[in-house]
């Protein structure tokens, strides 16, 4: 029986590139290619490949956020496709897992392909996924902080990130609803959004972070698209997979 795998990158160099190393590994058999990691949720959940080669650094839907929102029985094995530093790459060779630094090469390919095969072999391979996943929570308990810092002139405010209902995107700078106050940030939304927890906030959209505490529902709107309705009444346009957030919304529950 052929190893099925799944193919995870937006760039479509290095999907391709993976891609042509396969075609000389007969006992592998491509089952899917996706472009973003919200495809991604929804096409490992379909197919359930064996192996995936995921990009870590993806717009919106990381491929940290990818194995965050799959249930633990639907987890693949993983060879990360990387541009991470030797710290966080360590942390992957510890927990039996591989990962490709790009550019790689096909000789560093095989040898992440040949690991892979022994992981898959091995009887202890539900053990590994479950000490990785362990170590993927673990890590997001330490790095994300409890208050933000906002200053206004000489005063100094710590919010309480577990307040905030949600953030909008004005420029370089953000807006921090929080009940009816608000505070504005020199700061832009991408850098908020590494700071808050993916088990507690969801960028929706661009221009706007929100936390899934406050999402009321999830509505219908012109052109196939979909509204995020918080319980204060605001809305956000959503401008990913519906089935992504409402994944995310029932693990979060």
């Amino acid at each position: 029986m052929k190893i099925r795998v799944m193919i995870v990158d937006d760039e479509p160099l290095a999907r391709k590139r993976i891609q042509l190393f396969l075609l000389d590994e007969p006992d592998l058999e491509i089952v899917g290619e996706c472009v973003n990691g919200a495809e991604a949720i929804e096409q490992i959940g379909r197919h359930n490949p064996d192996l995936v080669f995921l990009d870590v650094q993806m717009p919106e839907v990381s491929g940290f956020d990818v194995l965050r929102a799959l249930p633990a029985d639907r987890w693949p094995l993983v060879i990360f496709v990387t541009a991470h530093d030797q710290h966080a790459l360590e942390a992957f060779e510890v927990h039996a897992l591989d990962y490709l630094l790009k550019p790689f090469k096909l000789s560093r390919f095989r040898q992440a392909l040949q690991r892979a095969r022994q992981n898959l072999n091995a009887q202890d391979v539900n053990g590994q996924k479950q000490r990785f996943r362990e170590w993927l929570l673990a890590q997001e308990q330490i790095a994300y902080p409890s208050r933000l810092t906002v200053k206004s002139g000489e005063r100094t405010v710590f919010v309480e990130i577990s307040d905030v209902d949600c953030i909008e995107a004005a420029g370089n700078y953000a807006i921090l609803h929080v009940g009816a106050t608000n505070h504005i940030l020199r700061e832009t939304l991408a850098n908020l959004e590494a700071k808050l927890s993916p088990k507690r906030f969801l960028r929706v959209s661009r221009s706007a972070i929100v936390n899934l505490d406050r999402i009321k529902a999830l509505e219908p709107a012109t052109r196939g698209e979909h509204v995020v309705l918080l319980k204060d009444g605001r809305k956000f346009t959503l401008t990913r997979g519906v089935r992504e957030v409402q994944q995310r919304l029932e693990s979060f529950c």
